[in-house]
């Protein structure tokens, strides 16, 4: 009988089905539909992740070995000015495409930094380069808000703003998200901070926050303020944008919400935060951000810096530190600028710099005054004005500031050409007329003009050469050329000197009686055309001595020396002293100084006198460093005994002594009055026909040479000398530069002797020199061929007639 087993089918199966299958069949068929959809999305989600992760790192594999090598900003080296430093260290000048002051992160103040992590990425030392959580808070900001908000860390900031361009596209956002990794891998966190700091561009060409602390406040970053940080740290997002000068409104509310960051995390207490907010806030940029005006210094060291490096001078971050000394410097310029303005008070008023139609309308009208004073900017103390009433007892004028002046009198006595009825259109003042106001002595203001003619002014150390203050003209901005060394003039009377060193060593002495009696050559002579010269005062003293032809810079003697000595003697001669021989001619009117001459030459050369003799060579660069101070080359100057002796020191002191008798009671005599010191040598020079004014001079720890013409030769005027217009530009120098100098007059060396009341060489005292000189012209002031010296009877004579 069967069992129950085989009554109900058990153990037997059908092809194909089992309990089992049977029952998961059944289950599905119970279970909702939504578990079914939701199975199958986290079922594609897992597949589309492994698919994403299986791209990534194919993508990974295949881009990360094409990433840039970031090794280098392990020695990160940006682009860096090239800077110029006086002697004291202070920075005179400054050259590159980005300006930059590279600042170890140690040295950046710790509110600057807290400032910027505020600022641009607050959890920097929390993530590895990439803020996933700040990624994710941008992406719920941008949901809710329906704005674009970054999530760029300060690495990644770094990563492309060194390697990556600034194109928006999904590939360039993994290159960067890579290299932002691999930056993070390298370098520490304070190294990406560092270069950060140094590398950012803040706008007005400042790159990094040192260079940006010195062009927004005008001071360094170790002294920045909690406002003043927060300020420059609401840059790097747009520095357009949030430019404190330009933008000014948009700058302050970036500041305030960067001022609040800063207390969100902890930077600084509630309590600063508030004085910041109190705090002057606008930018107080430096117009000038050098101690003083140093162009022509500068472009000197650019132009040799160029010639060594070639374009890297301008990017490696060369300091280059000069032998000028910044108070004196200051000095010098001011000393030409105010030398050049007092002539310019004496010239024809030749009218005001532009002109513009005022309108009624009080904001058109301060816009077409902005406009106007924005194309004539103010040149130093020469401040640019637009008038708005016009008279010839007053002038009432207009600052771009919106400041009124009113000039009366005085103020207006340069330029009375300029407001009389008759004047002409260009030259007339009126309303509307873009003139310069300057701030006398007194306080009081006065209209004038900006200066044609230029000047120049040099001062070396004659004992080493180095240079201690130079300035090539009036105004860099003006006009670069650079008349210290580039402006080839004839010297004048300032040449004199170097005639009468020539004739010492021919048996000429001091006291040599030399005649002041007229001259004349015919064309026979010259080869060209008849010469008469003449003094400059049209005047005759007659029998002369050396020393006081010299002194009273008579132009006849000189002649007769050059003439008896030989114009290539002379010429040879004044070669020992640095001159290009090619330049003078040896020629009789090289006596009066017919050849050409630049300043710096005329200081090197009255430095022979001044030390004694020896040739000195001036020089400019003491040393150049690199940016981390490493030097790469210093000047040593020679001991002074070591230098080339151009000319005998007996030689030296005897000119010396002639010199110092010009400023005792010869053309120079009034520096002597001001400066009241006796160990003052020097020379004035006018060219004969007034194209050029000169003052060489020196006191033997410093000396200094000053030139004033046009650049394009013409007289200076009839009354103008060197005496006029050069001398007082020295002699201000001078009062400043030798205040606490102590007196050194020059002393007598071996193998010179007192012959009677003067100094002669030992060999040719007693008599023993050339005793007189065209005595014979005298009688005979036709004569014009070689001399005969007076009989002793005959010169007594001659003596008592000029005395009677």
């Amino acid at each position: 009988m069967p069992s129950d087993n085989s009554r109900n089918g058990a153990g037997r199966q059908r092809p194909g089905h089992s309990p089992a299958s049977s029952s998961g069949s059944s289950a599905a068929s119970k279970r909702p539909l939504v578990v079914t959809v939701l199975l199958w999305l986290a079922g594609l989600i897992a597949a589309g992740v492994l698919a994403v992760a299986a791209i990534g790192v194919v993508v990974v594999a295949t881009i990360y070995p094409k990433l840039p090598d970031v090794s280098d900003l392990a020695d990160y080296r940006p682009k860096l000015p090239l800077r110029v430093f006086s002697a004291e260290g202070a920075l005179i000048g400054e050259f590159g495409e980005e300006r930059r002051r590279l600042t170890p992160i140690e040295d950046i103040p710790l509110v600057m930094q807290h400032a910027i992590l505020a600022a641009e990425d607050a959890r920097f030392f929390e993530h590895s380069g990439v803020d996933y959580r700040g990624i994710a808070r941008a992406i719920l900001a941008n949901l809710r808000d329906l704005r674009s908000q970054g999530a760029s860390t300060i690495s990644m900031q770094v990563a492309r703003n060194m390697y990556l361009s600034s194109e928006r596209t999904f590939t360039r956002k993994i290159y960067e998200v890579l290299l932002t990794l691999k930056l993070e891998h390298m370098l520490s966190k304070n190294e990406i901070l560092e270069i950060y700091m140094n590398q950012i561009f803040l706008g007005n060409r400042a790159y990094g926050f040192a260079a940006a602390a010195e062009t927004y406040y005008g001071k360094p970053l170790e002294q920045i303020t909690i406002a003043e940080a927060a300020m420059l740290a609401g840059l790097p997002v747009a520095p357009s944008l949030y430019n404190p000068i330009r933008r000014p409104e948009r700058a302050r509310a970036r500041q305030l919400h960067i001022i609040n960051r800063m207390v969100e995390n902890g930077f600084i207490t509630p309590e600063q935060a508030e004085q910041a907010r109190a705090e002057d806030w606008r930018p107080r940029p430096r117009i000038n951000n050098f101690p003083v005006r140093a162009e022509f210094v500068a472009e000197m060291v650019r132009q040799a810096m160029y010639e060594r490096f070639g374009d890297e001078a301008y990017t490696r971050g060369l300091n280059v530190y000069t032998t000028i000394e910044l108070s004196n410097q200051e000095a010098a310029h001011r000393a030409l600028r105010a030398g050049l303005m007092n002539y310019e008070r004496r010239q024809h008023y030749r009218g005001p710099e532009a002109f513009v139609t005022l309108p009624q309308d009080p904001q058109e009208l301060e816009d077409v005054i902005d406009k106007a004073l924005a194309a004539h900017p103010d040149n130093g103390e020469l401040l640019a004005a637009v008038v708005l009433e016009a008279s010839r007892q007053k002038v009432v004028v207009v600052r771009a500031d919106g400041q009124q002046m009113e000039i009366t009198g005085a103020g207006l006595q340069p330029v009375q050409s300029g407001l009389a009825d008759k004047a002409p259109a260009n030259i007339r003042i009126r309303p509307g007329a873009v003139v310069r106001v300057l701030q006398t002595a007194k306080g009081t203001w006065e209209l004038t003009q900006l200066p044609e003619v230029e000047g120049a002014f040099v001062a070396m150390d004659p004992k080493t050469g180095a240079i201690r203050a130079l300035v090539g003209g009036f105004d860099y901005n003006k006009n670069k050329f650079n008349h210290v060394t580039q402006a080839v003039r004839q010297a004048g009377s300032a040449f004199k000197p170097f005639i009468y060193s020539a004739a010492l060593e021919q048996g000429f002495m001091p006291a040599t009686l030399i005649a002041d009696s007229p001259m004349y050559f015919d064309a026979s002579v010259t080869g060209s055309q008849a010469w008469e010269p003449r003094n400059y005062d049209r005047k005759f003293d007659g029998a002369i001595t050396m020393r006081t032809a010299l002194m009273r810079s008579k132009n006849i003697p000189t002649v007769r020396i050059i003439q008896a000595i030989g114009p290539k003697t002379a010429q040879q001669w004044v070669g020992r002293f640095g001159f290009d021989t090619r330049r003078i001619a040896p020629v009789l009117p090289m006596a009066l100084g017919a050849g050409e001459v630049t300043p710096l030459q005329m200081a090197a050369a009255y430095g022979v006198f001044a030390n004694g003799g020896r040739l000195v060579d001036p020089w400019l660069i003491e040393r150049v460093t690199d940016h981390r101070g490493r030097e790469l080359s210093r000047t040593t100057p020679k001991p002074l005994e070591q230098m080339p002796q151009a000319i005998d020191a007996r030689n030296a002191f005897i000119v010396s002594t002639m010199l110092q008798d010009v400023m005792r009671a010869g053309t120079g005599a009034r520096a002597r009055q001001t400066l009241k010191r006796p160990d003052l040598y020097g020379k004035t020079g006018t060219t004969n026909d007034a194209h050029d004014a000169w003052f060489a001079g020196f006191q033997p720890s410093l000396v200094a040479v000053a030139w004033v013409g046009y650049d394009t030769p013409r007289n200076l005027g009839s009354r103008e000398t060197g005496g006029g217009l050069s001398l007082p530009i020295w002699t201000q120098f001078m009062r400043h530069a030798l205040q606490d100098v102590p007196v050194q007059e020059i002393k007598a060396p071996s193998r010179v002797t007192r012959d009677g009341s003067d100094w002669a060489y030992t060999e040719f005292s007693g008599g023993r020199g050339i005793a007189s000189l065209g005595m014979e012209t005298l009688y005979a002031p036709s004569m014009s061929g070689g001399f005969t010296a007076p009989t002793p009877q005959e010169r007594a004579q001659i003596l008592e007639l000029f005395r009677n």
